[in-house]
């Protein structure tokens, strides 16, 4: 027979358990709230946005091996200082880090957001890619390099003579006379219009907007940031 001091303490032992599980409880549910806020204040940090798909990389320039893992896509403007910068000090890293060792290849896509101007460049690199693949990526950069330091958005520099010069400046074999027919009878125009639908599709509205394997990074210059969604695509293989 249960005496009453053993129900009294069996009654204290449960009052005592109650008590822990409770406290457990408020803990677990404590730390399942500072988890979702720390999830939530990554996520408002880096406010990237994972897209329904990826762009369409196919007859794309394309820098590094067409089988790598992960595929970064830049839709990108020559007109576009921010884009200059970019590609002087972003793209030589991803370059150096990931594409040089076969894990990333990196593919330009034209953005139209400059006028006339930034549609001139768009024809004359989709004509040179289309000549000579491996000579493109001098092309390419120089345009960039040749942009004025400090222009203006409204100040005419690109003129098909202008890109004419460029090509006959860089160290690769393009056709200046076959450069010059094609800006003249504007012969990659669709090439240059199917990329335009690819940035109405993925709503770009700033250049350059950074796409990694579906992913569109909120800043292009936190290269810290890129190399962790990068190593987090490749985890993902």
């Amino acid at each position: 027979m249960i005496k009453a001091n053993e129900v009294q303490r069996m009654a204290t032992n449960t009052d005592s358990l109650s008590k822990r599980l409770v406290w457990i409880t408020l803990l677990i549910i404590a730390a399942g709230v500072l988890i979702v806020l720390i999830s939530s204040q990554r996520n408002e940090a880096s406010q990237d946005i994972r897209l329904g798909a990826h762009p369409d990389i196919e007859g794309q320039p394309t820098l590094g091996e067409i089988g790598a893992p992960v595929s970064v896509v830049e839709f990108g403007d020559y007109k576009c200082p921010a884009c200059k910068a970019w590609d002087e000090s972003i793209l030589p890293q991803l370059t150096v880090d990931y594409i040089e060792t076969g894990q990333v290849k990196y593919s330009y896509i034209n953005t139209l957001f400059h006028g006339e101007e930034s549609g001139l460049a768009a024809l004359a690199s989709e004509s040179v890619w289309n000549q000579n693949p491996e000579g493109f990526w001098q092309f390419h950069k120089e345009i960039f390099r040749q942009q004025p330091p400090s222009q203006n958005h409204d100040e005419s520099w690109i003129t098909p003579e202008k890109l004419i010069d460029i090509a006959n400046e860089v160290d690769a074999d393009i056709d200046l006379e076959q450069l010059a027919i094609d800006l003249v009878n504007q012969t990659y125009i669709a090439h240059v219009m199917a990329d335009q639908e690819q940035v109405q599709a993925f709503n770009v509205s700033l250049t350059p907007s950074i796409v990694i394997n579906g992913t569109m990074v909120e800043d292009p210059f936190d290269y810290e940031h890129m190399k962790q969604v990068i190593e987090e695509a490749l985890e993902e293989q």
